[in-house]
């Protein structure tokens, strides 16, 4: 996670990220991987897996035509293969898997409107216990399978309890960090039960955590709350799982097709999220985003009724936005996205002066260029990043090289390894980052590596061999929480998570616990906004930038539109227009 997630063909990284089980309580999932993928050039990674513009105020694709039931959408990905096993799947839930499972709660996407937690098998998005330990949900009625067997509460428990297993690693690891009693927990295979998931009826799921967790109701959203039948092979249900959405993988074409057909067992009446349209869904594999890219422009033949699940690069957006008619096509995030930022490693620069002159330094007009420009990413002041409720705007440090002189003045500072995976974006943010330092009179060397090797430096490693890195940053899910805890929490340091900085505070660690645990929503996200400030004031990393994400569609795609978070489109609401 030290990358952002795409939608792969669905969100962010489905298949980029390692989701192991952590035996820490407080460690979020799949932490080592996903937050690199919005700024490296994975492109291939973040398509299928998840996780803006404000000069360019278009959110959606600027289209009149409206979308209609029936014919055939096409995404084209440079994803190799598209993981259907929610166990192992990242997807956020309105991308890719969401066509195909359910879960009990999901996202509803609107255009000009923040993401939205709703019931999805569910009636409602849950109860909690007055100790906030158990969170109750209970199913709809009319709830089907694709293979005609009605779903109940232990399909659920069953979906949620396989994903422990060790042979299903890659998924989204929040839920095995709170469930209690979870931590030695390998799955059902062997007719082992979780005993922190009661199933007291058909219809009706309990679960009990090991602490107060107030997003508990964005964690049944996840993919591993999704339904599937004892019985399954966990060695094949990744291309031919049981579906409970309004589609079922039909035609799977290795490395280079997989066409989604109706589910006849899914009904309107049960799902007012999914609008289902297309008669099929083809996610076309394997495809050069360049060569994507310039096939959407041309608008030709069966390409009008497709879209990009890669976002369009920066250097392909002057030509898309230099072209009337693509130009109209294109969506763009209306402000924020992912936020790139430069890591402090707080263990090697420990004097807090020299942070925050680093912090003074840095040329954010520069990186934002570096970017793309306008189009492609806003400045950043601060860790939550736009589209996340609560939110609050400062900015601590405006850039002032005189001050960062200031704050340097009769200080030793030997000189700083800036690390950065070698992909494209990064070694250009990289380079505008060390540039601008050497202004201040700083030493900089830029340490470009494989992105396995970073992974390891950064996210294994005992912090040694760097002072700076860059890394971005989406959220799995539309909370500071999800901002917050994973680069900052202590228990993020090593071991696979993303506190680049090696930030460890005591007060900041208890102020995390109290705002997780906190069930009121308005309460939970001042303690959060408060938090982005405070940790701020310490300067353990640099707010570069926003990653205006743009997807391009054809010209007979329809309900294409991009919001602030999640930053990618709404695979539930897209069909092939009337006109």
């Amino acid at each position: 996670r030290t990358r952002t997630r795409r939608p792969a063909p669905g969100p962010p990284s489905q298949e980029a990220q390692e989701g192991r089980p952590m035996s820490d309580t407080h460690r979020t999932p799949a932490a080592s991987r996903r937050a690199f993928l919005a700024g490296t050039g994975m492109a291939a990674l973040s398509a299928l897996t998840l996780a803006a513009c404000g000069a360019n105020s278009r959110s959606s694709s600027g289209s009149s035509a409206s979308a209609v039931a029936g014919g055939t959408l096409t995404i084209l990905t440079s994803a190799s293969d598209v993981n259907w096993d929610p166990a192992k799947s990242q997807s956020m839930p309105m991308t890719s898997l969401g066509l195909v499972h359910r879960r009990l709660t999901t996202w509803r996407l609107a255009q000009g409107e923040p993401v939205e937690l709703v019931p999805d098998l569910a009636t409602d998005t849950g109860t909690v216990s007055d100790d906030g330990l158990s969170w109750t949900f209970t199913l709809k009625g009319g709830l089907t399978l694709s293979d005609g067997t009605p779903i109940t509460s232990d399909h659920v428990r069953h979906g949620v309890e396989r994903s422990f297993d060790p042979s299903l690693s890659g998924g989204l690891t929040y839920h095995k960090t709170l469930l209690a009693g979870a931590a030695d927990y390998r799955g059902p295979y062997s007719g082992a039960r979780l005993d922190s998931i009661e199933t007291p009826d058909e219809s009706t799921i309990v679960f009990h955590l090991a602490r107060p967790f107030g997003d508990w109701p964005w964690i049944v959203a996840q993919s591993a709350f999704s339904p599937v039948p004892q019985g399954d092979d966990p060695s094949t249900y990744a291309h031919a799982p049981v579906a409970s959405g309004p589609y079922l993988v039909g035609d799977y074409k290795q490395g280079s097709s997989v066409t989604l057909e109706r589910n006849p067992h899914w009904s309107k009446d049960t799902d007012d999220v999914r609008l289902a349209l297309p008669d099929a869904v083809v996610f076309s594999l394997g495809q050069d985003e360049s060569t994507s890219a310039q096939r959407l422009i041309a608008d030709a033949g069966a390409d009008r009724n497709s879209f990009g699940a890669d976002r369009v690069s920066a250097a392909q957006l002057a030509q898309v936005t230099a072209n009337a008619d693509a130009g109209q096509r294109l969506a763009t995030t209306p402000e924020g996205g992912p936020l790139v930022f430069l890591a402090i490693n707080t263990e090697r620069v420990s004097d807090p002066d020299v942070r925050r002159a680093i912090a003074r330094a840095v040329d954010k007009d520069a990186v934002v260029a570096a970017l793309g420009g306008e189009l492609g990413a806003q400045a950043a002041t601060t860790y939550i990043t736009p589209g996340v409720p609560g939110r609050q705007e400062y900015d601590l440090y405006p850039r002032d090289i005189a001050g960062a002189e200031a704050l340097l003045a009769g200080k030793s500072v030997p000189g700083l390894v800036l690390l950065t995976d070698n992909g494209a974006a990064h070694r250009a943010v990289a380079e505008a980052v060390g540039q601008s330092l050497k202004e201040a009179g700083l030493q900089i060397t830029i340490d470009p590596v494989e992105e396995d090797a970073f992974t390891q430096r950064a996210t294994q490693g005992d912090g040694s061999t760097y002072d700076l890195a860059i890394g971005s940053w989406n959220p799995d899910y539309p909370s500071a929480n999800a901002n917050i805890q994973p680069l900052f929490a202590s228990s993020e340091i090593g071991g696979g998570g993303v506190n680049f900085a090696r930030y460890s505070n005591a007060e900041v660690d208890a102020a995390i616990d109290r705002a997780q645990a906190d069930l009121d929503a308005e309460s939970a996200r001042a303690q959060w906004a408060a938090l982005d400030r405070r940790i701020a004031e310490d300067a353990p990393a640099v707010p570069l930038a926003y990653r205006r994400n743009s997807f391009l569609r054809g010209s007979g795609v329809a309900g294409f539109f991009v919001e602030s978070y999640p930053a990618y489109p709404s695979y539930q609401v897209v069909g092939v227009s009337a006109s």
